[in-house]
């Protein structure tokens, strides 16, 4: 099913003045309104775009990449603070929204907040929330092990150390003694499992080895000729896909396609990755 705030491959239906029109399934006909359109563009082609709402609540399409999709995490800057709440500078041309009420604190133009992007139930718009401990999960419930790779957000600092968002579902926490670099605010780094607590709670380390690494990129590539050359997984798979699928976190994956891909052992595609006989 086709959902807003995701980015689709989706063909175009038909051509006219003011842009083209992509077949979005259960959405119906969506605008790419020409200014997004790349040149050459013809009816029956396809390409990957985002989705979302316009000013008269109809469904849009860019080829625009925003810095997060909804159902996940991302450092924002503020754009702008009016009566209504603030707005982020998310990588679109129409800044995202976030209402006072999912304000874990008041924001000032030109800060950088750490939010969770939604579709209001509302209207169906993509709007963000700073009460963001809601969206994550302070245990493990079973996807993390010892030297396991993930993708790390790094959040606010504690007494013991940083608190981190874990593969866009979990809280994680870098002790003090883990830390030998300087992080900041909403970076983006890879990182390891330490251990998972008897309490379920996840401590995280920003080394994990290179046998590690090596064995993701073998269980990938394993899986590729397993599958007959194409897996269709991508980095905008959801991660629960992945590690059913390769018992691997979604982080980690990224890693190794990422490997691969500086191999030229693979092709990214669309909607999947593609071994290079």
């Amino acid at each position: 099913m086709i959902k807003l705030g995701g980015r689709y491959s989706l063909e175009v239906v038909k051509q006219v003045d003011f842009g083209f029109f992509l077949d979005g399934q259960n959405l119906g006909e969506v605008l790419l309104p020409n200014r997004y359109a790349p040149e050459g563009l013809e009816v029956g082609d396809s390409l990957v775009v985002f989705l979302y709402l316009d000013s008269d609540d109809r469904p849009v399409a860019t080829t625009q990449t925003p810095m997060a999709s909804v159902g996940e995490f991302a450092c924002l800057r503020v754009a702008d603070v009016t009566r209504l709440g603030a707005f982020l500078d998310w990588g679109l041309e129409k800044d995202l929204f976030l209402p006072f009420a999912e304000q874990h604190k008041p924001l000032r133009q030109g800060n950088s907040v750490l939010v969770y992007l939604y579709l209001d139930p509302r209207d169906g718009r993509i709007v963000a929330s700073s009460k963001i401990d809601k969206y994550l999960e302070e245990r493990d419930d079973g996807r993390f092990e010892p030297r396991q790779a993930v993708e790390l957000i790094i959040a606010h600092s504690t007494q013991l150390g940083l608190k981190a968002i874990i593969d866009q579902s979990h809280w994680g926490l870098l002790h003090q003694a883990d830390i030998f670099q300087r992080l900041s605010y909403g970076q983006r780094i890879q990182g390891f499992i330490k251990r998972v607590r008897e309490d379920g709670k996840i401590d995280l380390t920003l080394h994990g080895g290179q046998q590690t690494r090596d064995d993701n990129v073998e269980t990938v590539e394993q899986a590729l000729r397993d599958a007959g050359g194409y897996l269709p997984l991508h980095d905008k798979s959801d991660p629960q896909q992945i590690q059913d699928a390769l018992g691997m976190s979604k982080g980690a994956f990224k890693q190794a396609i990422g490997k691969l891909y500086k191999r030229r052992a693979i092709t990214i595609e669309a909607d999947g990755i593609r071994w290079v006989e």
